[in-house]
């Protein structure tokens, strides 16, 4: 399994989020680490998650997906700090 970052920005003004989060938290193992970034775990690569959340988005909004490694900084809330961790250690 495979940790990515999936961010995105919904720019059509009343843009439901529904059917994206839907689709993010089908992965299984999931965590909502900022407004617009998720992260997930997956056996998919990342242009496998990508093609699986485009239809959940329009033409005219923006997705990234990355993988997450070791190699990483940054201040979230905890509980998030500790899934992160828990799915570091379960991955390696």
């Amino acid at each position: 399994m495979t940790i990515y970052s999936v961010s995105y920005d919904l720019n059509k003004p009343g843009t439901k989020y529904t059917e994206l989060y839907e689709r993010i938290k089908s992965f299984g193992s999931w965590a909502h680490a900022l407004d617009s970034t998720w992260f997930v775990s997956s056996s998919k690569s990342a242009a496998e998650v990508q093609s699986y959340l485009k239809p959940a988005i329009d033409k005219n909004d923006h997705l990234f997906v990355s993988e997450i490694n070791q190699n990483h900084s940054g201040w979230l809330p905890a509980e998030i700090c500790e899934w992160l961790r828990k799915q570091m250690q379960y991955n390696h």
